[in-house]
């Protein structure tokens, strides 16, 4: 059995018989955890068992877990900062904001590997013009080799316990101001604006071994009248041929309002996966969910189950007991503490964007 092409969500802490229906569908082959899916530990980890049994190719399990204002699970787990932290210790402290980025990538990996989640969609690498709220913290810098540097950290950290990093949005979502949840954003700059400081980062990246890519919900008109994660011109030609990607397209939640361009969620899917994308999510809407499982038709292409397979976590560590016993993770304990508790950035109350995939 291999993996579908669709990421779904579930109800709450625990599987519903409606949660089971779905997952167990030919075209499901992920799903994405909310903060209305946490409870604490203990149950996350039952919860992961629970879903990773369904199938015998188990399935992907996938969380927004970046740190500051986007962290899904908060109770039991380490208060990470947000990254723009790291790109106000780089301004002074280059080599010590590479460090700290790493460290923070391999504790907010560690801890999703011993519940038993695969992948986190971090980090973000979009560039941090000032202009978009939804974005904001969730920036590194705004310098696109800044934002290289510490995106690189941060990924070779989650590398280091076992984990992919999925780099957002492609191909940079920093310069409009509109929040692609609630409208759709458009970006008037060229491909050679873009090219020389938004998609630096994740060219580099891609060198650097990236495994998996988020498009955004922008439309750049200049280059394509679609939003990003439905053009074949930014997926095909761009990104796979002209940037080498050989990892995962991941569409960003289909549900959302810059979505809607495309049509019914059944367009969505079909336009997203026809575009280029390996597997297409469906957030926060079971409705929506009925219907593409009951509806879509998709010639899916055996590259792309690959590639949806390496996505797959390492199995480390096996526990957070064994975790807590890790000389690695104790030191990487002590070297962020008080990041994430001190930083301004970070907001402990309710995220306000818990209802989509990217944010």
């Amino acid at each position: 059995m291999t993996l579908g092409p669709l990421m779904l969500d579930v109800a709450g802490t625990e599987l519903t018989e409606d949660d089971r229906r779905r997952l167990s569908h030919p075209l499901v082959g992920g799903v994405i955890l909310f903060s209305r899916n946490y409870r604490d530990p203990a149950q996350l980890e039952a919860l992961t068992t629970d879903i990773h049994a369904l199938k015998s190719a188990p399935l992907l399990i996938g969380v927004d877990h970046e740190g500051g204002r986007v962290q899904r699970f908060r109770e039991g787990f380490t208060r990470l900062p947000s990254m723009r932290t790291f790109g106000e210790i780089w301004n002074e402290h280059p080599k010590q904001a590479k460090h700290l980025a790493r460290e923070t990538g391999y504790v907010l990996a560690a801890e999703l590997r011993a519940h038993g989640v695969d992948f986190s969609f971090a980090p973000v690498l979009d560039l941090d013009y000032g202009a978009s709220s939804v974005i904001g913290d969730r920036a590194f810098h705004g310098s696109p080799h800044t934002v290289f540097e510490l995106g690189q950290s941060v990924m070779l950290g989650m590398k280091d316990a076992g984990m992919a990093a999925c780099g957002k949005h492609f191909p940079g979502h920093g310069f409009v101001v509109a929040d692609s949840h609630v409208a759709i954003p458009v970006d008037e700059r060229t491909l050679a604006d873009i090219a020389i400081a938004d998609l630096v980062p994740f060219r580099l990246m891609i060198e650097a071994g990236l495994a998996a890519i988020m498009p955004a919900h922008v439309i750049y008109p200049q280059v394509d009248s679609l939003p990003a994660g439905f053009s074949r011109i930014w997926l095909q030609k761009l990104l796979r041929k002209q940037l080498g990607f050989d990892g995962t397209i991941f569409s960003d939640d289909l549900c959302m309002e810059a979505a809607a361009v495309a049509g019914g969620v059944v367009e969505r899917v079909a336009a997203a996966l026809d575009a280029g994308c390996d597997m297409a999510l469906v957030c926060n809407r079971p409705d929506l969910a009925d219907e593409v499982l009951a509806k879509l038709k998709v010639d899916w292409p055996a590259p792309a189950r690959a590639r949806l397979a390496r996505m797959h976590g390492h199995p480390h560590p096996l526990s957070m007991t064994a975790l807590r016993e890790s000389a690695r993770y104790a030191d990487a304990l002590h070297h962020i503490a008080g990041l994430g508790i001190n930083s301004g950035n970070l907001n402990l109350a309710a995220d306000p964007t818990d209802y989509c995939a990217r944010s």
